[in-house]
C-alpha cells in the first residue's frame, strides 16, 4: 500500500489520461475533443518528465575546477537527472501545441462551412447532402 502511496503523481497523471481519452471518445464537440486530446498529451507530458527526475539530482553541468565539489559525471553519473526526456518532451510540447493550432484552424472552416461544430449535425448534414445529389442523379438519369 505504501508503494502505491508513493507515487501518487502517476496517479494523478493516469487519472488525467483517462479523463482526456474519455473527452475525446464520449463528446460529439470538436472543440470539446481537441482540448481533450490536448489534455491527454500533457498528462504524457507530465509522465515522461516526471520519470526522468532523480531523487537529489542535479543537471548534468561540467562544472570548472574549484567551483565547488560535486562527483565526477563519469565514475558517478546517479546523481544527475537525465536531461534526454526533457529535451523530447519539450519538443513534443511544440508539436502538441502546434496540432492543437492546427485543429482549431480546421474546426473554424469546419464552422463556416457546416454552421456546427458538433460530430452528429455535421454527419447528418453529410447525409442529407448526399441522399440530394443520389435524388438528383436518380431524376437525371430516370
Amino acid at each position: 500500500m505504501h508503494d502505491l502511496l508513493g507515487i501518487y503523481n502517476y496517479w494523478i497523471y493516469v487519472a488525467l489520461m483517462m479523463i482526456g481519452f474519455y473527452g475525446v471518445i464520449a463528446k460529439g464537440n470538436l472543440i470539446k475533443q481537441a482540448i481533450s486530446l490536448s489534455l491527454f498529451q500533457t498528462a504524457i507530458f507530465l509522465f515522461y518528465i516526471s520519470m526522468a527526475v532523480v531523487d537529489g539530482g542535479t543537471a548534468p553541468i561540467w562544472m570548472a575546477e574549484g567551483a565547488h565539489k560535486v562527483p565526477d559525471p563519469l565514475t558517478n553519473p546517479s546523481p544527475y537527472d537525465n536531461p534526454l526526456p526533457h529535451v523530447l518532451m519539450l519538443t513534443a510540447i511544440v508539436v502538441g501545441v502546434s496540432i492543437l493550432a492546427v485543429a482549431l484552424a480546421i474546426i473554424i472552416n469546419i464552422k463556416r462551412a457546416y454552421g456546427t461544430i458538433e460530430y452528429e449535425e455535421i454527419l447528418e448534414i453529410e447525409r442529407q447532402m448526399a441522399a440530394e445529389e443520389l435524388a438528383e442523379e436518380a431524376h437525371v438519369h430516370g
